[in-house]
């Protein structure tokens, strides 16, 4: 086993406040991660939520485990 660093740049983008005052903030990369928020900070945190959820494996929400050799990588975004 070998240490590897690696890193994944992300961009979130976000919407200008609509008439109730939400703000939309999507990761630009990774469709179907977007969430909303009062503030850009909660937009954000929501967002970045969204973004688990999507990158989490269908098998593993479902509390199963496929059979194949697997390799869990932990991505670390800072904001």
């Amino acid at each position: 086993m070998t240490d590897m660093d690696a890193s994944v740049d992300l961009t979130v983008a976000f919407d200008a406040p609509d008439e109730q005052g939400w703000i939309v903030a999507r990761v630009l990369e990774v469709p179907g991660a977007l969430s909303q928020g009062r503030t850009r900070e909660e937009a954000m945190e929501n967002a970045l939520d969204a973004l688990k959820t999507v990158l989490t494996p269908d098998e593993e929400l479902a509390g199963k485990r496929p059979t194949a050799d697997l390799q869990h990588v932990r991505l670390v975004a800072a904001a």
